[in-house]
């Protein structure tokens, strides 16, 4: 993705140049800190800034929706069901969405282990090329307690296909963090991952974590922070750092800085307070819905955007109160796939699969009308 400052700066060389010298400066010397020798054995590369991992050619961000993809399992042995997976990602892909996103919240990232993360990024990107989706991007989810680990999650999402990196904060030390550490922390990662890195914010998985308007801001500065998620659902925050990012929206390229919503609930909110789309749980089962109504509100139509935001929203409701539990069981009734969640993620009841089909019914009859 190219760099989201054209500033001119008083030497000649505009903004991101003189960033992106510092930044090659920068991964050098935490590559040296970093030494990828002591990670696991899938490893291929010998620092964080190695010319040795793949390279493939760039899948540009563009706004719109993107699905946070839930992850499969048989549901006797909690293997990974990697034929689901692939299904899925096409499935969505052929709805029209921006992009995918793995190892995310509803991906159960928590519950998959390294090499588990490596094997669905790699059986989606394989899924979307084989049905024609060369282009389609995929944000891998890379976020966990220490800047080292998340800087090898990052490698593995080059190594597994993955175009970008969406990374949390860290929280288990919370309470020893100093002033910086947050700061310290995303501008280590971002300077030492081969691939942009988006700001993940999400409150309610960080133990209240909530990171400011003025701290995104400062780190969207760095040439490889290329975007946000914020699921805090807080549309102030996310005017004021799509204004000072000069956002890219669904009608006007901006900076090519992304600043995306965190829920299907809020898409009109975040597309009128300048945001460039949604990265949302709902369009796992609904994918063509979100579609639609970031294409009504483009076209001007906004009265219609609003009527189909309602419907959305209630669908939304039934994601959020359901979680992936709900979402899966959504899944296997109005589509013959889901499965369930890994323990200890309980299994649905009867009389709650009856309750999240009723709650998903109103917003997958529209789906399926589309």
């Amino acid at each position: 993705m190219s760099a989201h400052s054209n500033t001119p700066s008083p030497t000649g060389e505009s903004f991101n140049q003189r960033d992106l010298h510092l930044h090659q400066h920068s991964a050098a010397r935490l590559g040296s800190v970093y030494s990828q020798s002591q990670y696991s054995e899938s490893f291929e590369s010998t620092s964080a800034s190695s010319v040795d991992e793949p390279q493939h050619p760039p899948r540009p961000l563009t706004p719109g929706v993107y699905v946070p993809t839930v992850a499969f399992f048989d549901s006797t042995t909690e293997d990974l069901d990697l034929e689901s997976a692939a299904k899925h990602a096409v499935r969505l892909a052929n709805a029209g969405v921006a992009g995918l996103t793995t190892q995310g919240s509803n991906g159960e990232a928590v519950h998959l282990t390294h090499h588990e993360r490596k094997l669905i990024t790699r059986a989606t990107r394989k899924a979307l090329d084989d049905a024609g989706h060369h282009t389609l991007p995929i944000i891998v989810g890379c976020g966990a307690q220490s800047t080292r680990e998340t800087i090898e999650l990052c490698h593995e999402a080059l190594l597994s296909g993955g175009d970008y990196c969406l990374v949390l904060p860290p929280s288990y030390y919370k309470p020893l963090f100093s002033p910086t550490s947050l700061h310290d922390f995303f501008a280590d990662v971002a300077t030492a991952s081969p691939l942009p890195i988006l700001i993940y914010n999400y409150p309610g998985a960080v133990s209240g974590l909530d990171l400011d308007s003025d701290t995104i801001n400062t780190l969207a500065k760095h040439p490889n922070i290329v975007g946000c998620k914020l699921t805090c659902g807080n549309t102030g925050k996310l005017n004021r750092v799509a204004a000072a990012t000069d956002a890219a929206t669904p009608t006007h390229p901006g900076s090519g800085f992304m600043c995306m919503g965190g829920s299907a609930d809020f898409t009109l909110p975040t597309l009128v307070a300048g945001g460039s789309g949604i990265i949302c749980g709902l369009a796992n089962v609904t994918p063509k819905a979100c579609v639609r109504l970031i294409d009504l509100y483009t076209r001007g139509r906004v009265a219609e955007a609003q009527q189909l935001q309602a419907v959305v929203a209630r669908g939304d409701w039934a994601a959020i109160a359901g979680g992936i539990v709900g979402t899966k069981s959504a899944l296997e009734w109005y589509f013959g796939y889901g499965g369930v969640a890994r323990k200890p993620l309980p299994r649905p009841t009867s009389a709650e699969v009856a309750r999240w089909k009723e709650a998903f019914a109103e917003v997958v009859g529209l789906e399926k009308g589309l």
